[in-house]
């Protein structure tokens, strides 16, 4: 049993992907399942995060094993297992970001009363602001400031979801008639719950890369106590995620209030509903839990595509040692902050669009990923007695049959 001197020394890496990982996907579509489909939605919330447990996992075991990322891991797997992982990260990486701050734009424009302030000339800001704080505050200012960001949305949450319990669900209405889970639209919204939840896939090669730099600056911890760490920030994704669910379904669940699609609108509708059923007193304090979420999520998003670009071009590029310099971790920031600051400016309408493909590409490859990361952590570069045992093996395998089934369902409906 490690003592709790040792475990606060070592989070990190955990809380980091927690920060990531509750963002969209909580704060809307387990809102918003909950809402929807009522309790029964805590199956599949439950069931992803344990499906999808090892993918993530194996990133810190690979890297706390060899000293390596996962994404060197799929270079010594073959250059294609790298190439391959490269389309991913670029398709997402002029999606993604661009996604996720006009999202946080709009959320403080219309959560704080901006006026008529623009949502590219806000987003803008924010990506200056934390392009600043990225490359002066380093790795250690976002692992300290996202401790803090964890931990007061967490008990900010934990009070709205006792509140909530407290008051007791809302009153159905006379003809409310509850939504088909098994129909075409409840399935693709079971695709997007399951895909996003915890976060993609391929977000499994961030945690290996925080990992390396944290321990830059102090020991690196064994493989037990980084574990431990990652399972603390994985539970914490997990919980939330039940959190929100029960929030939206004790708010909105029998009301037939039909819910905004576009996300920015929702986030601003769920909180004024959070507050008509706790009271007034409490907007400020979830508008606030709410920007914070996103806005952390930015930061870790922007933070990890910054170094999974860098150690993909340094590995394509092996004889060009720039690219892992302090001033290329600079440079990779401002220039995601251009590059995607532009795919705002010019595709704010298509937006959507830009989305649904990264999304169509998240799902699709998922359990691809899952295996090449399997494959890592099963080879010759780990010493058999750190490899993963055979439940977390048998664990693993039904993720990728599951993930697949999905993945397929999807591939058939976007293109038939």
């Amino acid at each position: 049993m490690l003592n709790l001197k040792t475990i606060l020394k070592n989070l990190g890496p955990g809380l980091l992907f927690a920060s990531m990982a509750i963002g969209t996907s909580h704060l809307v579509l387990s809102t918003k399942a909950g809402a929807q489909y009522g309790w029964l939605m805590i199956i599949p919330i439950i069931l992803a995060n344990i499906l999808k447990y090892p993918f993530f996992e194996f990133g810190v075991r690979y890297t706390n094993v060899t000293n390596k990322t996962l994404i060197e891991g799929y270079l010594n797997r073959g250059k294609g297992y790298l190439w391959f992982y490269a389309i991913i990260s670029f398709i997402t990486t002029f999606t993604i970001l661009a996604a996720l701050y006009t999202v946080t734009a709009g959320l403080f424009i219309n959560l704080f009363g901006i006026g008529h302030g623009s949502i590219a000339m806000v987003a803008l800001s924010l990506f200056l602001i934390i392009s600043v704080l990225l490359i002066f505050g380093k790795y250690k200012f976002l692992e300290i400031s996202l401790k803090f960001v964890v931990s007061v949305l967490f008990v900010a949450l934990l009070v709205t979801t006792i509140l909530v319990l407290a008051k007791g669900p809302v009153s159905h209405v006379p003809d409310f008639k509850p939504l088909p889970i098994f129909n075409e639209v409840g399935i693709l919204f079971l695709i997007g719950l399951i895909g996003w939840m915890p976060t993609s896939v391929e977000a499994s090669s961030w945690i290996s890369l925080w990992s390396i730099e944290k321990w830059k600056t102090q020991d690196k911890p064994s493989l037990k106590e980084s574990l431990q760490e990652f399972n603390i920030g994985y539970s914490i994704t997990a919980i939330l995620a039940v959190f929100f669910m029960i929030i939206g379904w004790y708010t909105l669940y029998g009301t037939n209030i039909q819910l905004s699609n576009n996300a920015v609108s929702f986030a601003d509708q769920v909180v004024r509903l959070f507050t008509q059923h706790i009271g007034s007193w409490a907007y400020l304090f979830i508008a606030i839990s709410a920007f914070a979420t996103m806005f952390s999520t930015c930061m870790t998003a922007h933070d990890a595509l910054a170094r999974v670009s860098l150690d993909i071009i340094s590995l394509l590029k092996p004889k060009t040692t720039w690219y892992r310099t302090k001033t290329a971790y600079a440079a990779g920031v401002f220039t995601l902050t251009l590059i995607n600051f532009v795919v705002i400016a010019a595709f704010s309408a298509n937006m959507g669009n830009l989305v649904a493909l990264a999304t169509f590409v998240s799902f699709v490859v998922a359990p691809i990923v899952g295996y090449m990361n399997l494959k890592n952590v099963t080879s010759d570069d780990l010493d058999p007695k750190f490899r993963p045992g055979k439940k977390l093996k048998l664990l693993t395998y039904a993720g990728i049959l599951f993930l697949s089934g999905f993945a397929l369902y999807y591939f058939y409906i976007i293109i038939f």
